[in-house]
């Protein structure tokens, strides 16, 4: 019987060491051991990140608590540039026009995007070339766009040539040359461009409601008003935070528009804190206190964001 079993002996204890050299599978829902790739992919990022983004953004802090022409070596002010936008007007205008800017644009991107993306989220024949349309300005450059508006908006330009043939000639005027007008006259262009962006933005969000929501509102009696207050709105909650971000951080650096139509002008009557920034370092080399406009821009659109990002979670909680 032995002499039998003996040569199959050797097989047998090779398959036993294969079964034994076979890695065992991870237990669902247990932890991952993260391998060299995982670490690689987030590491190199992470390594780029910080020596394109976090480091510039360091330097800057620091360079906003010097004093420095961008020629001489830099001397150490403290909060001297921060205190100074206390006493600045032009800080102050600045950020009344960056608030004001922000409250408009925001508001009326946001309201136009919506609408446009409720009114064209149905297949209908032709939709595809409106749908083109409206986002076509993005493709543009803010540049570009400014030019265009620019020779819209010039005394004998297409604007106060229509105003004239529909018997409107008194509001007549240089647009961008009168400081009551030059500021709102640079959001339409910006809401031209971004109102497009923003409906592609709720157009995602809109193909994500399931439609069976809308279907048990109508059951119920439910109006269009009051489909769009229970249903529409509650289900855009996490698109609306992408669109704010978007937002907000456009407004901020709404630099393109307003430098390329009246660098603030006149007389700041349209400066923000962008171009305010620019000037100052750029223009006028005052690289200190530059930066410190630029950590005031970050505090602002960093404060608005994450206020509404808290106010949406605990709303959701």
């Amino acid at each position: 019987m032995s002499l039998a079993t003996t040569p199959a002996q050797p097989a047998l204890n090779a398959a036993a060491q294969r079964r034994t050299r076979r890695p065992r599978r991870p237990r669902r829902g247990g932890p991952l051991r993260p391998t060299p790739v995982i670490i690689t992919f987030v590491l190199v990022p992470l390594l780029v990140e910080s020596v394109s983004v976090f480091w510039p953004a360091i330097q800057g802090f620091y360079i906003s608590l010097t004093n420095w022409n961008g020629v001489n070596a830099p001397t150490f002010a403290g909060l001297g540039n921060y205190r100074r936008m206390v006493s600045d007007p032009v800080f102050h205008k600045a950020l009344t026009n960056t608030a004001l800017w922000l409250v408009l644009f925001g508001g009326i991107s946001a309201a136009g995007g919506l609408g446009c993306a409720m009114f064209l989220q149905r297949e209908r024949r032709g939709i595809a070339i409106y749908r083109a349309a409206l986002f076509l300005p993005v493709v543009f450059s803010l540049t570009a766009t400014a030019l265009m508006w620019q020779t819209l908006y010039q005394p004998n330009g297409m604007i106060n040539s229509m105003l004239s043939t529909v018997g409107l000639g008194g509001w007549q005027h240089a647009w961008l040359a009168n400081p009551h007008t030059a500021l709102y006259a640079q959001i339409v262009p910006a809401l031209w461009r971004e109102i497009g962006y923003v409906m592609v933005l709720y157009l995602a969000g809109l193909k994500g409601i399931d439609p069976a929501l809308y279907e048990a509102a109508k059951v119920d009696g439910a109006s269009p008003w009051q489909q769009f207050r229970n249903v529409t709105l509650p289900q855009l909650r996490s698109v609306n935070a992408v669109v704010l971000s978007v937002i907000v951080i456009d407004s901020l650096r709404s630099f393109d528009v307003v430098w390329a139509l009246t660098q603030g002008g006149p007389y700041n009557s349209s400066q923000l804190l962008s171009t305010y920034m620019y000037q100052t370092a750029f223009v006028n080399t005052d690289f200190g206190y530059g930066c410190a406009l630029a950590v005031a821009i970050f505090v602002l659109a960093f404060g608005v964001i994450v206020g509404y990002l808290v106010r949406a979670f605990k709303e959701s909680d």
